[in-house]
């Protein structure tokens, strides 16, 4: 694999004479600046507002976890003027990229300053902690430091204006985290378990109190076993857990186990839905903001788990474009 990797980044520069830079911009005179998921692609639009223009690299549904660099993506990669990934060994397969490419280019993880103390660990792997930093809404925030320090390096003379916005856009996700905790503070404790796919929502069960598990780790690289199906089935009847969720980036054959499983020992649990994980939903949708695929995993797992949302979201928006909902926007400069 490194040896392609190697090879496609030798070929892509030969055809573009050698030139990391992209100074002569074929979209704009904008900053171009690439960022590798919706995540990470919403930090960095609200910050740079119209003062960079951003190519978000993966979309609806894919896995950043397995994602196999093309040589389409290396192009890409090479003609941005800066790369924003989320780090912490997400996009496990691209690493080696953005580590070759990172001697010739400004690429940032933009969690690489978050304290390590509020990190979480990863129990299957010693050497990076669990990447899923984003359901932790008012830790995340804290990524758009890192983004404004490297908007205002690249572009000094709106230094002020990337500061403003972020310190805007922290205080909208901070209302958001509240919105969050107040919604999932409404499940019965009883029935405070949230079992998924994988092992993607750690942060969001230790920021908002909910008893969290996934039938895979926290990559989704790890096999599904036939004995940890078989202790969630054990929990879920135990427990009467009402509803299991499955994951939008992730094949839902493990929480199929789960129910038939369960149903044959005489309890029955539904899916609760369908969650954003590891990417968000559809572009031009307010899903597919960070923003919307909170506020939509958040509703979804309230309302299963028998807490109250209102069934249209926290903020009335789910299932509306995203040009309808402003907020949800480039923060203003």
């Amino acid at each position: 694999m490194r040896t392609c990797i190697g090879l496609m980044l030798l070929l892509v520069l030969s055809a573009t004479g050698g030139c990391i830079n992209s100074a002569g911009k074929t979209k704009s005179d904008k900053l171009q600046v690439l960022a590798t998921t919706a995540m990470v692609g919403d930090v960095v639009k609200a910050i740079g507002g119209d003062k960079i223009e951003v190519t978000v690299l993966l979309g609806p549904g894919v896995d950043p976890h397995l994602y196999k660099t093309t040589r389409d993506d290396v192009a890409q990669i090479l003609e941005a003027d800066v790369v924003f990934y989320s780090g912490l060994m997400l996009e496990g397969k691209m690493t080696d990229t953005f580590a070759k490419v990172g001697k010739n280019k400004r690429v940032f993880a933009v969690t690489e300053d978050l304290d390590d103390s509020r990190l979480l660990s990863d129990s299957q792997q010693t050497d990076h902690p669990d990447p899923h930093v984003w359901f932790d809404v008012e830790l995340w925030s804290l990524t758009a430091n890192k983004v404004a320090k490297v908007l205002g390096d690249e572009l000094p003379s709106h230094i002020n204006a990337f500061d403003k916005n972020s310190v805007n856009y922290q205080a909208e996700l901070r209302n958001l985290a509240a919105d969050a905790k107040a919604a999932l503070a409404t499940i019965p404790k009883e029935q405070r378990i949230l079992i998924t796919s994988h092992d993607a929502f750690g942060y969001l069960g230790r920021a908002y109190d909910i008893e969290v598990m996934g039938v895979q780790g926290i990559s989704t690289d790890s096999e599904a076993g036939l004995q940890r199906i078989n202790q969630l089935v054990d929990l879920i009847v135990e427990k009467k857990v009402p509803a299991v969720f499955v994951e939008t980036s992730v094949n839902g054959k493990s929480i199929q186990a789960l129910i038939d499983g369960a149903k044959s020992r005489g309890h029955t649990v539904t899916i609760g839905g369908e969650l954003y994980s590891d990417a968000a939903g559809e572009a031009g949708t307010y899903e597919g903001t960070y923003l919307g695929m909170i506020d939509h995993n958040v509703t979804l797992i309230t309302r299963a788990l028998g807490g109250d949302a209102p069934e249209n979201g926290l903020r009335g928006k789910l299932g509306m474009d995203a040009e309808t909902t402003p907020e949800t926007s480039n923060a203003p400069n």
